[in-house]
């Protein structure tokens, strides 16, 4: 397992400008909301996956409605 020291030593701030400028000429300014709102759904849908809890889901069908 990597430590989280060892990422944050590897990755400054340096590089993390570069690779969000990168970012905004490839995708542009107006779609990056959209590319994180994307990425904070798939979060969500993977937290809501590993996790022990029922699924809460509208779309969910529960057996007493058959």
């Amino acid at each position: 397992m990597i430590n989280n020291f060892v990422i944050a030593g590897i990755i400054g701030t340096q590089e993390i400008i570069i690779i969000l400028l990168i970012v905004l000429v490839l995708f542009g300014a107006k779609k990056i909301p959209d590319l994180m709102k994307g990425v904070g759904k798939g979060i969500k849908e993977f937290k809501d996956a590993t996790s022990d809890k029922p699924d809460t889901n509208d779309n969910a069908v529960d057996k007493n409605d058959k």
